[in-house]
């Protein structure tokens, strides 16, 4: 008899957070020291201007990720807390809710109607079943809020400082230009690679589409930088 170990993906979470702050850290700093080289001629105001902004950014993304998680888990007790009040309240209405669902997974109302009663027996997992099934919401981790706002900020700062590095070494502003957008997408494709085999996904067609979404974020984003520049 063989072991069966099956390897589903479980790091959607992180991945979808290093994805959120690497695309917007590849893109906007980009955009912002692109729309910069067509006014000024000095990198290191360039540079000036890309780590200020990579700054701001950085912690405004973080923060957003943080409070978009501590919302989810605050958002979780809330659901938990009224269900927890209805299965004290109405049980036989909940039961029924049990009972339904069961239904509608294949089986047989009566056998349905008997696993309802018995999983009532329990208070906690006849809630923990509502709030998956019924609700489809899992527990959040309560360490979830720091951790995601940290790798969003992390990775906002790591994409960031990708475009800006030709203009450390040319001192011309327009003349690191086109090396920044080279370099900013190659590492697109990079990204794009990685993320699709972290997720489990086609490692190509995953590079494709981050480098035609990043491109035509970053594409917008210079001409407006350039428009108001």
């Amino acid at each position: 008899m063989h072991d069966h170990s099956e390897g589903h993906f479980t790091g959607g979470e992180t991945v979808r957070d290093i994805v959120i702050g690497m695309a917007d850290g590849l893109t906007v700093p980009f955009a912002l020291a692109a729309g910069l080289a067509g006014a000024i001629a000095s990198s290191r105001l360039v540079l000036t201007a890309g780590g200020a902004e990579i700054a701001a950014g950085s912690i405004a993304m973080g923060l957003g990720g943080f409070l978009a998680a501590r919302g989810d888990a605050e958002h979780y007790r809330a659901e938990r807390a009224r269900e927890q009040r209805e299965v004290v309240e109405v049980p036989d209405r909940e039961r029924k809710e049990v009972s339904d669902l069961l239904v509608e997974y294949g089986l047989d109302p009566i056998d349905a109607e008997k696993a309802a009663m018995a999983l009532s027996k329990n208070e906690e997992k006849w809630i923990d079943f509502m709030m998956r099934f019924e609700l489809g919401l899992e527990e959040p981790d309560p360490r979830r809020a720091l951790r995601s706002g940290l790798t969003i900020a992390g990775a906002y700062v790591v994409g960031g400082i990708v475009p800006l590095v030709p203009y450390f070494f040319i001192p011309h502003a327009t003349s690191a230009l086109p090396w920044s957008a080279g370099v900013t997408m190659a590492a697109l494709l990079v990204f794009g690679l990685l993320k699709g085999r972290a997720a489990g996904i086609s490692p190509v067609q995953s590079a494709v589409q981050t480098v035609i979404v990043g491109g035509l974020a970053a594409a917008a984003a210079f001409a407006l930088a350039r428009a108001f520049s």
